[in-house]
């Protein structure tokens, strides 16, 4: 059986999984993709959240065998170190991770509603975003995800077009740096002067 995770065939091991078994623990424990988190396993807290066929979906309560013949996407695709995905430098930017545990799938499903919706309202958000975050940096959230989706739009509060904001936010000293002690802080100040 194959499954197709991050537009890449995957093929799953003879007698590693049964259909009922859990995409969540497929990709961790099967497939060895860990970015997507267990926190509850009842579909309650939203830390495994990915996308199925474009819609986010809890992981934890979706056996394989409703993932087979499907895009599944996972975290790990959403952006890349160097090419960072319009979320992920909003989250920098309004420094959104306190533990982070929660932050895959909350990223997971931000990315579901700003690929649907280019303005959501607070009302829009509080629809999608169910996911539970202890740390509490849901005001934060909020704000990232309305600069995400204002940068997607093209609207940017500073006059530059997103291609300048982009090479701008690419030859940032920090960015390009192969010093292992830049830290996240650093980066968001970096990105609040662009």
């Amino acid at each position: 059986m194959d499954l197709s995770i991050n537009g890449q065939p995957r093929p799953l091991p003879e007698g590693a999984t049964e259909p009922d078994m859990p995409l969540l623990w497929v990709l961790r424990d099967v497939l060895g993709m860990t970015g997507t988190k267990f926190g509850c396993g009842v579909s309650a807290c939203g830390a495994c959240t990915v996308h199925v066929d474009g819609k986010a979906v809890r992981s934890c309560v979706v056996p394989l065998s409703a993932a087979v013949g499907k895009s599944v996407r996972t975290i790990e695709a959403l952006g890349t170190p160097g090419e960072p995905h319009v979320l992920q430098k909003a989250w920098i930017a309004h420094q959104v991770s306190q533990c982070g545990y929660c932050q895959s799938g909350m990223l997971m499903a931000a990315a579901a509603l700003i690929e649907k919706n280019s303005n959501p309202s607070d009302a829009d958000i509080d629809a999608a975003i169910t996911n539970i975050c202890r740390c509490g940096t849901y005001p934060r959230v909020r704000e990232a995800i309305k600069t995400a989706a204002r940068e997607l739009r093209g609207a940017i509060p500073d006059g530059k077009t997103r291609p300048e904001r982009l090479k701008a936010f690419r030859s940032c000293p920090l960015i390009t740096s192969k010093d292992p002690c830049s830290s996240l802080q650093m980066l968001a100040r970096a990105m609040a002067a662009l």
